[in-house]
């Protein structure tokens, strides 16, 4: 079966789990994905949530494999000169090379457009920053949380209410989001590259990302320069797109806005009385009384558990959504039915179930080719196919220029 990018080499230089996830879905999508790592890897490994399981599972590192499965790992001391050569030379021969170094620590290495395309022509050079590659702050580092979550507005504008909490983001939340935006501009850069047989330079940011996912918002505040009021739940400008608790404790999310949803919500949770009340007649009227309808829906919304809900809910075909937990969804009867969840098979750990991309083609098998590779376990062969001899190899270890 023909994979979309069977055919592409990409040479990636990066760490944690933004630029690493992009290289995965590319993984995923059938490319060469060569890893180059320093000699004591990539700083992700190691540092994730170990799992409550049992041998033979215990001790693999399940989140450094969601976002490198299915690579090849090459170990190189970048700052040696004979390693930069190397990943120079590997670079020859690839379509991509994505990265998440500083332009001036690309200059340091000689890992810059300008002499990467002296050596391929028609190479794609895709680079993620924190904040771009101009501007004041553009040599600030940047994770997810500090660029992503927090320069964006992201975090400000999820406060719940004016003078809410700042909420915690899940790991790599902001990292996988960007990952998508390299992926897409990776792709359309290749496409480029194939039509006019000039190398590409793309580049993204996870502040521009975050961003872009609240674009609805900036549509208008970079228009107005108006502050986005924080509405609390019992602020929310209509009862029907608002979230609740049920008496299980466990919560559900509608998002009904129109005018005609209010009858069918109310008759649905057995709050009739509710539509013949004079003072919530109008959208206006029950802004104006939203405190005392919501402390109306929790107490209707207590006399049955969640799911018990779920089924009235669809009955009377309201748009609305259960708030599962983690555990939840890995046991989600959707999440079974599209898989969500495949299965990876690991010559020592055995087989266990990763996350899926967000893509799904008719006829085509996208998703993962293996687990992800150990520090350096595919040097020796991936430098053999460069043309390196046994000897030439051995030296550059015994230099510390490469690690096998």
């Amino acid at each position: 079966m023909t994979a979309p990018l069977d055919d592409v080499r990409v040479i990636e230089i990066d760490n944690w789990m933004a630029a690493p996830s992009a290289a995965a879905i590319l993984a995923d999508l059938g490319a060469d994905v060569i890893k180059v790592e320093p000699l004591r890897g990539d700083p992700m490994r190691r540092t994730g949530r170990p799992p409550k399981v049992d041998p033979p599972l215990k001790g693999h590192d399940f989140q450094f494999d969601v976002d490198n499965r299915g690579k090849r790992s090459i170990a190189v001391a970048l700052d040696t000169d004979a390693g930069a050569d190397l990943v120079r030379r590997l670079c020859a021969d690839a379509n991509v090379f994505l990265c998440n170094l500083l332009p001036q620590r690309q200059q340091k290495f000689g890992l810059d457009p300008a002499r990467l395309h002296a050596v391929n022509p028609t190479l794609v050079h895709a680079t993620l920053t924190g904040y771009g590659s101009q501007g004041p702050h553009a040599w600030r580092p940047g994770y997810d949380v500090t660029a992503f979550f927090g320069r964006s507005g992201l975090y400000d504008a999820m406060r719940e209410g004016e003078d809410g909490l700042v909420s915690q983001a899940r790991p790599a939340q902001g990292d996988h989001t960007t990952g998508l935006a390299i992926v897409s501009g990776i792709l359309a850069s290749l496409r480029l590259a194939e039509r006019t047989g000039e190398g590409q330079v793309f580049e993204t940011s996870l502040y521009e990302s975050a961003v872009w996912t609240q674009a609805s918002d900036y549509a208008v505040t970079a228009v107005d320069g108006a502050k986005v009021r924080k509405r609390s739940r019992s602020q929310q400008i209509v009862p029907t797109a608002n979230r609740y608790p049920c008496g299980d404790g466990k919560w559900v999310v509608f998002n009904m806005p129109n005018e005609a949803d209010w009858t069918r919500f109310a008759t649905a949770i057995g709050l009739e009385e509710l539509l013949e009340d004079e003072r919530l007649q109008t959208l206006k009227q029950r802004f104006d009384n939203m405190p005392e309808i919501v402390e109306r829906i929790d107490q209707a919304l207590s006399l049955r558990g969640r799911d018990e809900w779920g089924a009235i809910f669809d009955e009377h075909k309201l748009i609305w959504g259960p708030v599962l937990s983690l555990d939840e969804v890995v046991a989600d009867e959707q999440a079974e039915a599209i898989g969500l969840f495949p299965t990876i098979e690991h010559p020592e750990f055995g087989s266990y179930r990763t996350v899926r991309a967000p893509i799904r083609i008719e006829g085509v098998e996208v998703g993962p080719k293996g687990p992800s590779p150990d520090v350096g376990q595919h040097t020796a062969a991936i430098l053999a196919e460069a043309g390196l001899s046994a000897e030439e190899i051995a030296a550059l270890a015994d230099a510390g220029a490469i690690g096998v």
